[in-house]
């Protein structure tokens, strides 16, 4: 899980969770080898305790992300796998969610998503550990959290299951965290949250790996939750809610019209990843993923698909050059691309924290400033 650069600590570590901080340090929860991300070389390094305990207290006490699994426990070996399935968390980016929680003592809160089990045992220094239920869907790592949790004396429920549909064994709850980014919102959780109460979960769109953090109130019927994003993040993905790979040869075949658009690369990705026009070209092209193809010969290709048909899109960027673009299906996917660009522009270019999202037993919306104006996601 990686975070924008311009997340710190001054702004992260609000004062009510400096003493949890001080009393419950991310190094009790991290395994023997692990991969941290080496923000310099932007690659997950292999760091052992027993081999290099100088640099592996560096990176634990680091406002860095580390991968603790590899490719849903089958990886082996020092090096990294092929795909990071369960992490520590930025530091900065948890006492953000934990600011947006808005967890007071006495509090009953479910975590979605247990990984090391740090995060569980901070809510456990605020609130009391009898209060505290977290679900991992990975026994391996559930297993490994229990343990940590244990031996550090903060001894929350660790349940092994799907936290897709929460746990309503302790029902109701005031607050509902989630550790993973979610493709849809469940509604259970919303059924296991007091009227008034809170989700906060990262959410967004198959259109890209990006999410924001959505801070829900349960409204006072408990029929519904609704709420803003509080600013960008990027997650590891619910299990249930990965999007398979994309097999490009099945898409790019037979006729595609050719044309010429005026939007240039800064124009669809922004400056990098977090940049607002991708989550909302997500919210509003649907059922579209994007792939950033390799930069080469001053052009850079970008690719969408369609993910209810083949309907397939590529545009060329190239630099000092009108960009070409073609496209092929029953959407024309470039089309839409265009008109939701002109969509945001219109609307004055809102970031994250103009947007939201609300959760009903029919579906979720999303919407710009105004839950009235929402459309379905």
């Amino acid at each position: 899980m990686t975070t924008p650069a311009r997340s710190s600590w001054a702004q992260a570590l609000s004062p009510e969770w400096l003493p949890s901080f001080t009393a419950v340090p991310r190094a009790a929860f991290l395994p023997e080898l692990m991969w941290p991300f080496d923000m310099d070389a932007a690659t997950s390094v292999p760091v052992s305790r027993a081999d290099d305990p100088d640099a592996w207290y560096g990176y634990a006490d680091a406002d860095v992300p580390v991968v603790t699994q590899w490719d849903d426990g089958q990886h082996t070996g020092r090096a990294p796998g092929h795909v990071s399935t369960s992490s520590a968390s930025m530091p900065s980016v948890v006492f953000r969610m934990l600011r947006d929680l808005d967890v007071r003592p006495g509090d009953r809160a479910l975590e979605i998503g247990t990984g090391t089990g740090w995060n569980a045992a901070l809510l456990a220094h605020r609130v009391g550990a009898e209060n505290v239920v977290t679900v991992e869907v990975d026994e391996a790592v559930a297993d490994r959290a229990r343990v940590a949790l244990e031996r550090f004396g903060a001894a929350v429920r660790v349940v092994h299951g799907d936290g897709y549909a929460g746990y309503a064994e302790r029902a109701p709850y005031d607050r509902i965290i989630a550790t993973a980014g979610l493709r849809r919102i469940p509604y259970a959780w919303v059924e296991q949250t007091r009227p008034g109460g809170l989700i906060v979960a990262p959410w967004g769109t198959h259109y890209g790996n990006g999410d924001g953090v959505a801070r829900l109130v349960v409204a006072a019927e408990g029929a519904s939750a609704s709420g803003h994003f509080t600013g960008p993040v990027e997650f590891m993905k619910l299990r249930a809610q990965r999007l398979a790979p994309i097999d490009h040869d099945a898409y790019v075949t037979g006729d595609r019209d050719a044309s010429s658009s005026a939007l240039t690369e800064a124009d669809v990705l922004g400056d990098d990843r977090f940049s607002p026009q991708r989550f909302v070209t997500g919210l509003r092209v649907p059922h579209c993923h994007h792939v950033v193809a390799p930069r080469g010969d001053g052009s850079q290709p970008v690719w969408f698909y369609g993910l209810t048909d083949r309907s397939w899109a590529c545009a060329l960027f190239r630099d000092g050059d009108t960009t070409r673009v073609w496209q092929s299906g029953p959407r024309r996917l470039w089309d839409e691309v265009e008109a939701a660009q002109r969509w945001w522009e219109e609307r004055g270019r809102p970031g994250h924290e103009r947007f939201g999202v609300t959760v009903t037993a029919e579906g979720q919306e999303a919407w710009v400033d105004d839950p009235a104006g929402a459309w379905a996601v």
